[in-house]
């Protein structure tokens, strides 16, 4: 643990550190109302919990960040069994939220399985593409890892959760496409996917009403969700998201002084918490809060870059894009770009499973630039102990 410590990536860990702090401060602004007038509970019901939640992750982050990356190929393969049959179970015993069958209630907490399976799905496809590199020019074991993400993202549409299976379909699609796979393959692939989503999109178009429920169909509206017809229903959140970002203006109304927290936007201290951090600090401080995040990313992939292994590489780019995707999909539903799916901003919303896993993909992350400095001091010793012989 002493060696993990010393050669442990310090800017990457700090920054996630700060973020997580920031993201604790506006978990408990943007919820405070809501626990004492919606539920009548404590005003720091949601901070407590995802205190808890944080600790936790950080005990089994100290618990995997000991194990070297090339042991990962185990214990993905084992997790993704579990994880798909745990989705499957949850269609008989999940517990329903927001319409979708998404959750496992273990009383006290809930776990989303779905959240898991997109952390274990980039470890698991980083070290098979990096075991089978040599045989990447067979079209069988190229495509061979994909059966069980696939059956993965049938389980979660089905639940049903679209915006979930969409970015996990696309974080499976990243790493199939940046993995050292010939280019005769990928453009298979490509053209076979390209096909594949002409047929959806005209299956939805002639018969999204059998395909899709009512209320993911009206997500696809997402244009003026301050008309007349869209305020008191579909584009209602939207709607207060904006008045929360004019409110706040440049400087903001000051930390704690939102009015859209006052049950304007329901569960504002999930989805929608970045329309409070911009009312109550603005643009300037949603602006840092973005320079954070690209410092994050940008280290995230120097750390892939230096990698000396593929695995390394591939679990880098995959848990950056991973947190990307996260934050544009988040940020379009926000500002109205594109339909609402429920995604949560990285290190800012409440929840305990996302915030768990993305502590796991971080600690990959700083395991691979352990490894990779270890690597380096053990071939400077070696051209040192050289050089005296």
């Amino acid at each position: 643990m002493r060696r993990v410590i010393k050669n442990i990536d310090k800017p990457l860990l700090l920054i996630s550190i700060l973020l997580f702090v920031i993201g604790l401060i506006f978990i408990f602004s943007a919820s405070n109302v809501t626990a004492y007038m919606k539920y009548s509970a404590s005003p720091y019901r949601y901070f407590m919990k995802q205190a808890l939640f944080l600790g936790i992750s950080f005990v089994v982050a100290c618990f995997v960040s000991v194990f070297h990356t090339r042991v990962y190929s185990i214990f993905s393969r084992i997790l993704l069994l579990a994880i798909t049959a745990s989705l499957a179970a949850l269609l008989i015993y999940g517990t329903v939220r927001n319409k979708a069958i998404s959750w496992i209630d273990f009383g006290f907490f809930s776990v989303q399985p779905s959240e898991f399976a997109k952390i274990v799905t980039i470890v698991y496809l980083a070290t098979y593409y990096e075991k089978h590199r040599a045989h990447l020019d067979n079209i069988v074991t190229c495509l061979a890892p994909l059966l069980f993400p696939g059956i993965i993202a049938g389980l979660i549409f089905v639940q049903p959760d679209l915006g979930t299976m969409l970015i996990y379909a696309s974080i499976v699609a990243f790493l199939f496409f940046i993995a050292p796979i010939s280019k005769e393959i990928r453009r298979k692939v490509s053209f076979i996917i390209v096909s594949l989503v002409i047929v959806v999109i005209l299956g939805f178009v002639t018969n999204g009403n059998e395909l899709l429920q009512s209320r993911q169909l009206e997500r696809f509206d997402f244009s003026k969700p301050c008309s007349e017809k869209k305020f008191y229903g579909s584009g209602n959140q939207v709607c207060n998201g904006y008045i929360a970002i004019n409110h706040g203006g440049l400087l903001g109304v000051g930390l704690g002084n939102s009015t859209q927290k006052y049950l304007y936007l329901p569960e504002a201290h999930t989805d929608f918490i970045f329309a409070i951090i911009l009312e109550e600090i603005g643009v300037v401080g949603g602006a840092f809060i973005f320079i954070l995040y690209f410092l994050l990313i940008g280290r995230i992939v120097k750390i892939g870059r230096e990698s000396y292994t593929d695995r390394g590489a591939l679990i880098c780019y995959g848990v950056a894009f991973y947190i990307f995707i996260h934050i544009l999909i988040n940020l379009g539903g926000i500002l109205g770009l594109m339909p609402m799916t429920g995604v949560p901003l990285p290190f800012m919303s409440y929840g305990g499973s996302y915030a768990m896993c993305l502590v796991i993909a971080l600690t990959f992350v700083l395991r691979v630039g352990v490894e990779t400095r270890m690597q380096e001091t053990r071939e400077l010793n070696k051209r040192k102990s050289l050089r005296k012989s």
